[in-house]
């Protein structure tokens, strides 16, 4: 049995969009989606999520997204992906 989180949310930002710390914000997010775990491990080594259209390998300790497709295409430069663990279905 895996501790990972199961699902995400991905919240989709742009770059420049930052809160009191500095740190982007999820407080106008272009896109969201919730994605769920495969099972598989993607191509950058970490948990292979999908759901709504992403497709995303996410280190689970860090929330760190290191590999993102959107619809089959790679992030937009200039949009900043951001996660969530979201609670089990």
């Amino acid at each position: 049995m895996t501790t990972d989180p199961q699902r995400f949310e991905i919240l989709l930002v742009p770059e420049h969009v930052k809160d009191r710390t500095g740190a982007p914000g999820p407080d106008r997010p272009l896109r969201s989606a919730v994605v769920e775990a495969t099972g598989e491990t993607g191509v950058s080594g970490y948990p292979r999520y999908v759901g709504q259209g992403m497709e995303a390998d996410i280190d689970p300790a860090t929330r760190t997204v290191e590999k993102l497709l959107v619809d089959g295409s790679e992030l937009d430069p200039g949009l900043t992906a951001l996660v969530a663990p979201q609670s089990p279905a």
